[in-house]
């Protein structure tokens, strides 16, 4: 039988992987800012269930487990200001877009 363990750890490597995928394979910042939240989450969950299922701290895994969390959502935040400043200005928030426009003058 499996042990919980390597279940947990098995979903955290799918939603790191899925995560990985989705920042390679989006076109617009949205996209890959979701997945980069996917891959985040990915890493939440292996440090709790680390230290769930194993003689660890349960308190330090908490704590990990909350300053993720805490970086996700300020990254979120950054990037979503960042995402409408680029909207506004350039109108598109795809990357294609955006590289071709690094060249011209504004």
């Amino acid at each position: 039988m499996i042990s919980p363990l390597i279940l947990f750890m098995l979903s955290a490597l799918l939603l790191l992987a899925l995560g990985l995928l989705g920042l390679i394979s989006r076109r617009t910042l949205v996209g890959m800012l979701i997945s980069v939240e996917l891959l985040l989450n990915g890493a939440g969950l292996s440090v709790v269930a680390a230290a769930q299922l194993t003689p660890a701290s349960n308190a330090a895994g908490q704590l990990a487990t909350i300053f993720i969390m805490g970086l996700a959502a300020a990254e979120a935040t950054l990037v979503l200001a960042m995402i409408i400043v680029i909207h506004r200005r350039f109108e598109t928030v795809e990357t294609k877009a955006l590289a071709t426009l690094k060249d011209s003058p504004l």
